[in-house]
């Protein structure tokens, strides 16, 4: 069950940092004038990682058969483990943003000139291609967090991005866990998790991306300096991580919640 435990861990902080890293694809697009073409990219990592993390859900809930016939069998804590692989992940997607957003850059770039996914992948494969990766390798500087510091953010942006991403972060562990806990409608706990994540990505459709978008468009049309885009990116990433703490808090709670309310759905 160790192996069961790291190898989700592993799969919750790829997903964590394709999502987080997303934003650097944004940003490339922003600085070669190609957002069309980046916002393709964007909607196909932010896809594999959805998925992924159905996939999460279904290896996740082994665990919890497991625990109900192990009583000894610490299920809360080996999710809090699961939880805090979310927040390596988004650190790591910080860590990496810099040398992502010169990568993204490429692959924009080549995306443009092969005209589809697999011809760019195929492209991509390329050992010339895989070489000129380790010129693009920029290492994160202690004037990201400066600029957050100085101010010009929207703090609203930033709490509704941190409020969903806790939301979707324990969505599927909080409906998981509340089949663990004594009481009727377990199988009907198990399925709200679809609920809750669909609930976290329609806030994130209305309330967030289009506020990132207006902001977006503001710096393509030079009413807005680059530096600020990139700004509000950070803040973005850093609120993520937020969330991603904030989960570990609700995380029973949550689960309590939806035990609670399951028979009414």
């Amino acid at each position: 069950m160790v192996e069961r435990i790291v190898l989700i861990s592993l799969l919750t902080l790829i997903i964590h940092s394709a999502e987080t890293l997303s934003y650097a694809v944004r940003m490339a697009g922003i600085r070669t004038g190609k957002l069309a073409i980046a916002l393709s990219l964007t909607g196909m990592i932010v896809l594999v990682s959805r998925t992924s993390n159905i996939a999460q859900g279904t290896m996740t809930g082994k665990i919890v058969d497991f625990a109900k016939s192990h009583l000894e069998f610490n299920l809360a804590g080996n999710f809090r483990i699961i939880l805090a692989a979310a927040s390596l992940g988004t650190l790591l997607a910080i860590a990496l943003f810099p040398t992502f957003v010169g990568l993204s850059g490429r692959m924009v770039s080549h995306l443009e000139k092969a005209g589809s996914i697999p011809k760019m992948i195929k492209h991509a494969l390329r050992v010339s291609v895989i070489q000129n990766i380790f010129y693009h390798i920029r290492m994160p500087k202690w004037e990201m967090l400066q600029r957050l510091h100085a101010g010009g953010v929207p703090k609203r942006l930033m709490l509704m991005n941190c409020f969903v991403t806790a939301i979707y972060t324990v969505g599927v562990l909080a409906a998981l866990y509340a089949t663990f806990l004594p009481g009727p409608y377990s199988i009907g706990a198990s399925q709200s998790s679809g609920l809750i994540n669909g609930v976290a990505t329609i806030l994130l459709t209305i309330l967030i991306d289009p506020q990132v978008a207006l902001l977006t468009d503001k710096a393509l049309r030079k009413e807005a300096k680059l530096s600020s885009i990139n700004k509000v990116f950070g803040a973005l990433m850093f609120s993520r991580f937020c969330g991603t703490l904030l989960a570990q808090v609700i995380f029973i709670p949550a689960a309590y919640w939806i035990k609670a309310i399951v028979p009414y759905l």
